[in-house]
C-alpha cells in the first residue's frame, strides 16, 4: 500500500464517508469533532478539508469546519461521460500493474460486496465499491487523472442511485464481471464491464424518475 500522510488518511476517510452517505450532503464537518473522532490533531483535519474542497466534496472550509457539497443533478449526464472516459483510462493503465497482493485484496473486497449486498447493507456496498475502484486506480500511478476522477465522484449522486430497489445486487454482479476480467487480464472485458457499471446506475435512476 502506498505511504499516506496524516492529512491524506483523513481525506480518504472523509471522502469514503461522503460517498457512502455517512456524512450526508449539506451536513457540517467540524474540525474539532473530526479530530477527536479520528484521534488526531486539528492540523491534518484542516489540511484534509482543504484538499476535499479542491476536489469538490466540501465547500466553505474555515476554522469552523466545512459543509458537504450539495448535488447538481442536472450535471450528472456529463459527469457520467467523463467518468467513463477517465476511469477506463485508469483501469487500462492499472491492469498490467496489478500485483498478486492487490488482486487478492480486490477479491476480498468483492467477497465483502457480495456479503453486504446479500444482507441489504447499502452503506457498506457504497464504501466497498469506493475502496475497490480506488485500489484499481491507484495502481495506474496517474495521480492527476485520479484527482479529476475524485472531483467527478464528488458530484455524482451515489446516495440517490443506491436507494434504487435491487441496485446494490446489480452493482455486486457488475463488480463480479470486472473481477473476472481482472483475473483473466482481459483489457476488453474489463473496459466493457466498467463502462456498464458506471452507466447502469445512472440509467436506472433516470428510468425510475420517468416511471
Amino acid at each position: 500500500m502506498l505511504h499516506q500522510t496524516k492529512e491524506e488518511r483523513v481525506a480518504d476517510y472523509l471522502r469514503e464517508g461522503i460517498i457512502s452517505g455517512r456524512f450526508p450532503r449539506g451536513s457540517k464537518l467540524k474540525q474539532a469533532e473530526l479530530a477527536e473522532m479520528l484521534g488526531t490533531s486539528i492540523t491534518p483535519v484542516r489540511e484534509a478539508l482543504k484538499l476535499l474542497e479542491a476536489e469538490g466534496f466540501v465547500e466553505g472550509t474555515s476554522h469552523r469546519g466545512a459543509v458537504v457539497s450539495p448535488l447538481d443533478i442536472n450535471a450528472t449526464e456529463e459527469i457520467v461521460d467523463l467518468r467513463v472516459t477517465l476511469e477506463c483510462k485508469l483501469a487500462l493503465k492499472a491492469l498490467p500493474r496489478l500485483s498478486t497482493a492487490t488482486v487478492n485484496e480486490l477479491r476480498d473486497l468483492q467477497a465483502q460486496i457480495e456479503a453486504a449486498s446479500a444482507r441489504g447493507d447499502r452503506e457498506a456496498v457504497r464504501v466497498i465499491n469506493y475502496r475497490f475502484h480506488e485500489l484499481i486506480y491507484l495502481a495506474a500511478d496517474q495521480p492527476i487523472t485520479l484527482r479529476f476522477v475524485r472531483t467527478l465522484w464528488a458530484r455524482y449522486p451515489f446516495d440517490l442511485i443506491n436507494k434504487l430497489a435491487h441496485r446494490i445486487g446489480r452493482a455486486s454482479d457488475e463488480h463480479q464481471e470486472m473481477m473476472q476480467a481482472i483475473l483473466a487480464r482481459d483489457e476488453g472485458a474489463l473496459l466493457s464491464a466498467l463502462r456498464t457499471h458506471i452507466r447502469s446506475g445512472w440509467e436506472e435512476f433516470k428510468a425510475s424518475m420517468q416511471g
